[in-house]
């Protein structure tokens, strides 16, 4: 009798797998019926009419929110799936011996498959800056981690489609390889800090390869996916809220009159109020969402998008610990300049 149990005992794998599949079933359900919710919640239930403000922002609101976590939840645990299947040490390894050119498409390709916003993606820069990599190279991924990671690409997807975020994904990597380039060429290894340069590299150090089972893939999807959801949670409440209310009640005049293809000056004017500012995609993309529905042109808010997540002030604060004041606001200047291109760029073809 013990060996019959034994025998029909569910697998890990096959365990994992129906969970997986039960899961991605339970989500093209929810996603289904988001609007049909939406709409009942806000005018059914609440009781408010069709074409009020306050009815526009909360049914905005009360769509974006489970769309877009819905979006992020699935998305993130397919590309943490196929990261898996992507050893980061060998990517390094390679980038290393690579010079100018090559290098900084390896670095911005690099940069743009990992996760990370433009904090966190100086720590990974001090390491490359350490283990003597061409500065040009390192700020290629520098500039491209934050302008491109998983949550900004599927957040485009869901709001804007697939064009949009293929356009905007080969626009950040082509500014990171293209700035990369520019500073690489000027030859600034001076402005790093001395003790930067003079740190040894670790010829022990020993890369041990990860061998994941399909259990294992699985299992980190479900925990990456579940970390950066709640890292990015607050960021997207606050940020759909700041859309909702933008999308119900900013005269849609106002917003074309300022940031429209006919002001020359918003595209570079989005850039300087952006770079102050602080956030990730998850908090920034709905307010973009939400000034492209009232006529703001395409690339004046994705280049106020850009600025806010790939040059901030807590990245410059991170930066100055290894990088002298010239060498900052050069990094910035390049590509905020780079960023007012691209934006001019995008309203020209959209």
């Amino acid at each position: 009798m013990e060996e019959n149990v034994q025998s029909f005992r569910v697998s890990p794998e096959v365990r994992s797998w129906a969970l997986v599949g039960m899961g991605a079933v339970l989500w093209v359900i929810a996603y289904t019926f988001i609007e049909p919710f939406a709409n009942w919640l806000t005018y059914s239930l609440l009781g408010l009419p069709h074409g009020s403000q306050l009815g526009e922002a909360l049914a905005f609101f009360f769509y974006d929110v489970p769309k877009l976590f819905l979006l992020l939840g699935g998305m993130i645990f397919i590309i943490t799936l196929l990261q898996t299947f992507i050893d980061t040490q060998k990517v390094r390894a390679m980038v290393e011996k690579r010079g100018e050119g090559v290098g900084n498409i390896m670095a911005a390709i690099f940069g743009a498959i990992t996760p990370f916003c433009s904090c966190s993606s100086v720590p990974l820069f001090i390491g490359f800056v350490q283990a003597g990599i061409p500065l040009g190279v390192t700020f290629s991924f520098l500039i491209t981690s934050p302008l491109m990671n998983e949550v900004a690409f599927v957040l485009l997807i869901g709001l804007f489609g697939w064009k949009i975020a293929g356009l905007y994904l080969l626009s950040g990597i082509t500014i990171g390889v293209v700035s990369g380039l520019i500073l690489g060429r000027m030859k600034l290894e001076r402005y790093v800090e001395g003790f930067v340069r003079d740190m040894k590299r670790n010829a022990g150090a020993q890369v041990f390869e990860e061998k994941l089972t399909w259990v294992d893939r699985i299992n980190r999807g479900w925990d990456t996916t579940r970390d950066i959801v709640r890292k990015v949670f607050w960021f997207v409440i606050v940020g759909i809220g700041i859309g909702s209310f933008i999308h119900g009640y900013v005269p849609q005049e106002a917003l074309t009159d300022i940031m429209g293809k006919s002001a020359w000056w918003s595209v570079p004017a989005s850039v300087l109020v952006g770079i102050p500012l602080y956030s990730n995609a998850a908090g920034v993309i709905p307010i973009v969402s939400a000034l492209l529905d009232k006529g703001a042109s395409l690339g004046t808010v994705l280049a106020f998008m850009m600025a806010v997540v790939g040059l901030s002030l807590p990245e410059a604060i991170i930066l100055r610990r290894v990088l002298k004041p010239q060498l900052i606001a050069i990094f910035i200047g390049v590509i905020a300049v780079a960023i007012i291109i691209t934006g001019y760029l995008f309203n020209l073809i959209a």
